[in-house]
């Protein structure tokens, strides 16, 4: 029923901010446009602007969450997201560097790019914090992603800095947003977001095995290395791909999961499907929200998402949960 209610949520949501902008649409005539291909004028032509940016929230959205949702599952460590571990800003990295080199321009490019980007990152983070008698824990795997993540912010700005034809590509990445959404630019992206989060269900068993220890994930019959591999592969590939659509957008990853096992539960199954919903709503939300706030110009998502983020990443950090992890 939760799921249900959700994705009732989510389809009126999608048909407001297909409604709202600079021009606002009234929904009984959205309607009419939509289901007649025919009709003109500027009210249609609207309408079919934002179509385009409100199916990237979506896709985006789901990205984003799934990531997170296997990233903390994973690692046990509640804190893990893709921005925080600094996937994010690898593949933001990798991309800037490589349109400053080569001249990189098609977004499947940005891709294969950013995913090799996010790679990096991953194992910089994994080095760090595994670093010490202990191994990898919550605290140093959280505090490695930080230094990785600012290590590649400083980079990406040295290369931008200089490079105004970059600049002017990467602008609208810098906080993260949907205005640049076509159907062309999805279309490539669209079947690597698929697989992601096909590997990701079938990691589902795995992570809530791991939920219990490695030592009692083994005597069940789990695949410790295997589960971890594929979920930490799916997450590198989702982030990526909503780094390549949207740019870097922050926080999703982080507050979806956490939203999600508050309602449902610590079983990840039911994490996953309501963080799949969860996450297209947060973004399309906070689209709708900043094309509403300073009309008729926008707010890029990723500035309303960080300001939904940022208080929830402080009563994180001050819970007592995460204390005696």
């Amino acid at each position: 029923m939760l799921l249900i209610a959700a994705l009732a949520i989510l389809g009126m949501l999608s048909v407001t901010s297909i409604a709202i902008g600079s021009r606002s649409v009234p929904l009984s005539e959205v309607v009419r446009i939509l289901t007649d291909p025919q009709m003109t004028g500027v009210s249609a032509e609207a309408v079919r602007l934002r179509i385009p940016r409100m199916v990237l929230g979506i896709l985006v959205g789901m990205a984003l969450a799934t990531a997170g949702t296997l990233l903390q599952g994973m690692t046990r460590n509640p804190l893990a997201d893709p921005s925080i571990l600094g996937l994010n800003g690898g593949a933001a990295f990798a991309i800037v560097l490589s349109m400053a080199t080569v001249g990189l321009s098609a977004p499947i490019q940005y891709v294969w790019v950013g995913m090799l980007g996010s790679c990096a990152a991953a194992i910089c983070v994994w080095f760090l914090g595994s670093i010490g008698a202990k191994g990898a824990t919550p605290l140093k795997m959280t505090l490695a992603g930080a230094v990785v993540a600012a290590m590649l912010s400083s980079l990406t700005s040295a290369i931008l800095l200089p490079r105004i034809d970059v600049i002017s590509s990467y602008r609208f990445w810098q906080v993260g947003g949907l205005s640049g959404a076509r159907f062309s630019l999805m279309l490539p992206i669209l079947p690597i977001i698929g697989i992601g989060i096909g590997i990701a269900v079938l990691c589902l068993p795995g992570l809530n095995a791991l939920a219990m220890g490695d030592d009692l994930a083994t005597g069940l019959g789990s695949r410790v290395r295997t589960v971890r591999f594929g979920a930490w592969a799916a997450a590198v590939m989702l982030s990526a791909s909503a780094t390549a659509l949207a740019g870097p957008i922050a926080f999703v990853g982080l507050v979806v999961p956490h939203a999600a096992r508050l309602l449902v539960g610590s079983e990840y199954k039911r994490i996953l499907g309501l963080s799949l919903v969860l996450g297209p709503i947060l973004l399309v939300t906070s689209d709708t929200i900043g094309r509403v706030l300073t009309r008729p110009t926008d707010v890029e998502v990723g500035i309303v998402t960080a300001t939904i983020g940022a208080p929830c990443f402080i009563l994180l950090v001050r819970s007592r949960r995460l204390q005696q992890i």
